[in-house]
Parts: C-alpha cells; structure tokens; sequence
C-alpha cells in the first residue's frame, strides 16, 4: 500500500515514528491527550478538520497535503539534512552489478573502512556524498563481504538522517548479499534490527536480532553481544522490561569476556552500560536512567567509543532529562552532543524534536536558541 492510499491515522503515526516521537511527545505538543492520539492513529477518531490536521503537520513538520495523502514532499527534508539522500536511492535502484568499471578488492576495501571511519566521526554529509560511488563499486566487486558491509554503512547513516524506510531498504540488501553465511547475515541482521526499530517495527526487531543471535557461536562475541543489545532496545520498546533485562543481562557477560570495547562494533562493557540506560528511557524509567548516566559518565570507557555512539546516545539522554522535566540537564546533553559529534544534533530529525521541545519551553534554557537556530528551528 502506497502512503497515499493509507488512512490519515497511519500517516500521521508514520510521520510521528520518523520525527523520533512518542504518542505522548505529540499529544503535548498539540495540547490534547495521549488516548486522543492513539484514537487517530488507530482510525477510531475521525481527523477531518483541516486546521487540526495543519497543526499536526506543523508539530511534525510536514506540509499538511501530505498528511491528506494528495502529494508527496518533492524534496521534503529537514535543515541540516546532507544533501545526496537521492543518490544513494538511485544507487540502491541499480541492480546490474555491471554498470562501472570493476574496481579491485583491495581499493574497495580501503573504501569501506573509509566509510566505517566516516560513520564512527558522525561525519554524515561526507559520507552521503561518498556512499553512491561505494555502493557501485561494491556492487561491481566480487566480495561478498565487502557488498555487505557497504549495505551496512549505507543504512545506518540512512536511520540516523530519518530515511527509515529506505535504511531498512539497505539493511535487507545486506541480508540478501550475506547469502546464508553465518557472520555476515548476523552482521546484517543488526542493521535490519535498527531500521525495524526506527520504523516502530519493535516486535519484528527483537524476533530478527534475537535469532540471529542464536545461530553465532562465543567466538564471535562482539557481533552476538551487539545483537543482544539491539534486541533489548527492541524489547523495550515493546515495553517488555524483563525481556531486555535478560538480554542486556546477556550481553554483560560476553562483554566482560572482552574487556573492553572493540573499535568495529562499538560493542564492549561500556556499550552495554549506555544501552542499559537508553533502555530505562525507552521503558519510561527515567529516573533509573538518569541515574545510569551519572555512573556511565565517571566510567573510562565512555571516552572509547565512537563519536557517533557518544552523541546518539547524548540525544537520548536529552530526552530522559526532558521527561522528568530537568531543561538545564537536557540542554546540557545536546550541547555536550554538538561539541562531540556536531552531526548527530544538526543532521538528525531527533534532535530536531528534541531541540524543538526545549526551545518551546519558558524560559528556555541556556545553549538551547544556539541549537535552534543551528538546525535551522525558528519561533
């Protein structure tokens, strides 16, 4: 079903999911209650007054037609949103892996830890712009390997800029291209797991990621362990706090296996204590989150991990502060965030919303109209 053939109530729902939204966020912002939300959404209450429908699309920062169902946005995106989301789209369209001049293994390969590099460093409108050509060359090699993990990058970067659905587009070519090896298709179930995720797909996210689990042995247990983390995420927002108590539970005991975080997947003891926390928001614990962070930032193996997990998870702090209704602690994290990983607060729809809903606050905190008009927010 096309998103113009869908009822009003799912669109709305889809456009909330994609701004990083829950069904409450949108309710206080449109001064009306969670139960109202959830009623349009689901179809039960009608949405048939076009200056509700305005201020839905104001809050979600969509053009109402669209919320109508009687066009698309031609180039709809956020400010801040690096330029070439529609390269990589034609890139992903092409199916003839024999449409460049072949490129040797080894430059490929020295491509992709290029993109890796890019990706950890936040580094999103270079590597928006470096991801077509990679995803041709990659297409034109014959490693498997490599087609997978450019896939990989590919919808990553797409779930951080808010193309959900064409992330999860990538994440199941990766999939594809695995073609039943083991590693590579528990690799590809992590991305596949995240885009089901920012698509509010949660339930399918735990049951992929929790599978793919289960095929990989101890020795690969940095892959394992990321797994079991994005399937806690999933569970939680399931709102099944005991199954992502389990699996993070999981995740510690391999992690101390490692002993510390490894440089590819992020994945580590210090991994597992940020994912602990953002599972306590996602659960709605905020106070047990806020809590976690204090621990989390007096640990050594915060600095270790990418820039990119740093500021992610920064963002979602943010929102734990935001929740228990600290402005100056959620100002603190988005500004922490930019002067750590300046993408993760300019080029995210997140942070947008998150941003948006501090600067709607009186008074707004200290930092905050910096952002605002950094990521192109105006009163």
């Amino acid at each position: 079903m096309s998103s113009g053939e869908l009822p009003i109530g799912r669109r709305v729902a889809r456009w909330r999911v994609r701004r990083g939204m829950t069904q409450q966020m949108l309710a206080d912002r449109l001064g009306k209650s969670k139960s109202w939300v959830d009623k349009v959404e689901r179809g039960a209450r009608r949405l048939d007054r076009y200056p509700t429908i305005q201020q839905i699309g104001e809050v979600l920062r969509v053009d109402p037609m669209v919320l109508l169902g009687q066009r698309r946005p031609p180039q709809q995106q956020d400010a801040g949103t690096p330029d070439g989301v529609d390269g990589i789209r034609a890139a992903l369209a092409r199916y003839d892996r024999a449409l460049g001049n072949p490129v040797s293994p080894v430059e490929v390969r020295r491509q992709v830890e290029h993109a890796w590099l890019s990706f950890q460093h936040a580094h999103y409108a270079q590597l928006v712009r470096a991801l077509p050509g990679l995803l041709d060359a990659a297409q034109a090699s014959s490693g498997r390997d490599l087609l997978v993990q450019a896939y990989r990058i590919t919808a990553s970067v797409l779930v951080k800029l808010g193309e959900a659905d064409l992330g999860w587009l990538a994440a199941d070519r990766a999939m594809g291209a695995a073609g039943g090896d083991a590693l590579l298709s528990a690799s590809a179930a992590v991305s596949v797991g995240q885009a089901l995720r920012a698509l509010g797909r949660h339930r399918l996210a735990l049951a992929v990621t929790c599978a793919a689990a289960s095929h990989l042995g101890p020795h690969h247990a940095a892959v394992q362990g990321t797994l079991l983390l994005e399937g806690a995420l999933a569970a939680a927002g399931c709102g099944e706090a005991r199954r992502a108590a389990e699996l993070t539970g999981r995740a510690a005991g391999l992690a101390a296996k490692l002993r510390e975080d490894t440089q590819r997947t992020g994945f580590g003891p210090a991994a597992v204590e940020l994912a602990r926390v953002v599972v306590a928001i996602e659960l709605g614990d905020t106070e047990a989150a806020v809590h976690g962070h204090a621990v989390v930032m007096r640990r050594d193996g915060w600095r270790r991990l990418p820039l990119e997990h740093r500021g992610a998870y920064l963002v979602d702090v943010a929102r734990a502060y935001l929740q228990i209704g600290d402005l100056r602690g959620a100002a603190r994290a988005l500004v922490d965030a930019d002067a750590i990983a300046p993408a993760e607060i300019r080029c995210r729809p997140l942070a947008r919303t998150v941003i948006a809903d501090l600067a709607h606050r009186h008074p707004a905190p200290a930092g905050v109209a910096r952002l605002a008009t950094l990521v192109g927010l105006t009163r």
